[in-house]
């Protein structure tokens, strides 16, 4: 179920939660068009248009009480996709 946020409550500012996540699944996007050349580009629009619609209700999901839960499943079905927990920065290795 979802919360009910009173009118006086709601900010012209991102909550920090969505922000993590917007900026978590903009690094998909971009690290799906890394291996455009390894996917077909029907592969590549309909998962890209999946990231776009997430984007656009990304708001009304991180308000959701079980928001939490859904990011996370999202998230992980994107990562099957991408490997983007698999990459690494080279300039943050110890």
């Amino acid at each position: 179920m979802a919360r009910l946020v009173s009118p006086d409550r709601v900010s012209s500012e991102p909550a920090p939660l969505t922000d993590f996540y917007r900026e978590e699944f903009l690094k998909h996007r971009q690290c799906l068009n890394a291996q455009r050349e390894y996917y077909s580009e029907r592969a590549i629009t309909g998962a890209d248009e999946a990231i776009a619609r997430v984007l656009s209700e990304l708001e009304h999901l991180c308000v959701r009480d079980d928001a939490d839960k859904v990011m996370s499943q999202l998230l992980r079905k994107f990562d099957a996709l991408t490997g983007l927990s698999g990459w690494s920065d080279p300039t943050r290795r110890h």
